[in-house]
């Protein structure tokens, strides 16, 4: 018998998971989603979000509670009378009532390798730390953040050049895939759960603007692994002088080169460009209001030579 399941998401990264449990079966008795918000060309038409428009196309129900603080919320999650709960960057912290508000709790598809980067941005933060791994795990919730025991793990390659984004669609299929086996195994009542490790704990803190510009003074692998980990969004970006005035410009791509010189100073007619050990080569850069362009098409239309300097 298929389980009766509440399905708690917002982005993108959500639906592919949304989708497969409702391919497999399942019964999707509700959709709980982050609010629209203010979007569109001038910010004033409100946009549903990914997983409201994936639902609206599955005929599910939708709802969307700013928060879950009053108590007829409450009330109407658990009159669904679901089985379980299925949670996916929904972007709110559930209460203990929602968590146990279902017959068999709630359970988190979670992008790290637990309890490495628990928390907000744990895609971005693995590649930024250099990982050479990371994963998919479906964790069964508790009050903690990203604390309650494991039920599944799916171990995923992080490539030397690859990028926030491309991770993330590898993740978001990995996810769904693991998702729909647990809730088999929950439905024939087969699956276990482990505590998660005390040890090795690291917390994935939200991406701050502020920590986007690049700084060509530190080594080449960290300038690297802190342009992929902020590809494509928000972006690492230098600032160049072009036609006498500072220009920011993205840098969605890179990789290792050869090459030594001053921090930030181009070193070819290719973008390689000198960190304070090492270099790496810029493969593909996006200016402000521009579209992303690789490397050899960006320098047709915006030359920059050997020894300019970025900073």
């Amino acid at each position: 018998m298929a389980l009766r399941i509440i399905f708690m998401g917002t982005p993108e990264f959500s639906v592919a998971t949304l989708e497969a449990l409702a391919a497999a079966g399942h019964d999707i008795v509700a959709v709980y989603t982050q609010p629209p918000r203010p979007g569109g060309r001038r910010g004033l038409d409100l946009q549903k979000s990914p997983v409201h428009l994936a639902a609206e196309k599955l005929d599910i129900p939708v709802r969307h509670p700013p928060n879950f603080r009053a108590e007829e919320d409450r009330e109407q999650f658990r009159a669904l009378g679901a089985d379980v709960a299925v949670v996916v960057a929904y972007g709110l912290l559930l209460p203990e009532a929602i968590l146990t508000g279902t017959r068999l709790g709630a359970f988190n598809g979670h992008a790290s390798l637990l309890p490495r980067w628990r928390g907000a941005a744990p895609i971005q933060r693995a590649i930024m730390a250099g990982d050479a791994e990371t994963g998919m795990m479906v964790m069964k919730m508790d009050r903690g953040l990203d604390t309650g025991p494991v039920a599944l793990t799916r171990r995923v390659k992080i490539g030397p050049d690859m990028t926030a984004g491309e991770l993330h669609d590898r993740l978001r299929d990995v996810g769904a895939e693991a998702m729909v086996e647990a809730m088999g195994r929950l439905e024939g009542g087969t699956l276990e759960t482990m505590p998660q490790s005390e040890d090795g704990v690291i917390y994935a803190a939200k991406i701050d603007k502020a920590e986007t510009r690049i700084d060509f003074d530190r080594p080449a692998e960290i300038v690297h692994n802190h342009i992929r980990g902020l590809s494509p969004f928000p972006g690492a970006w230098f600032e160049i002088e072009l036609n006498g005035r500072p220009e920011r410009v993205k840098v969605l791509g890179s990789t290792m080169a050869d090459g030594a010189g001053a921090p930030g100073t181009v070193l070819d007619d290719a973008l390689a460009v000198a960190c304070s050990s090492g270099a790496v080569r810029l493969m593909r850069l996006q200016k402000a209001g521009g579209k992303p362009l690789d490397a050899a098409e960006f320098l047709r239309g915006t030359p920059v030579a050997a020894g300019s300097v970025l900073s």
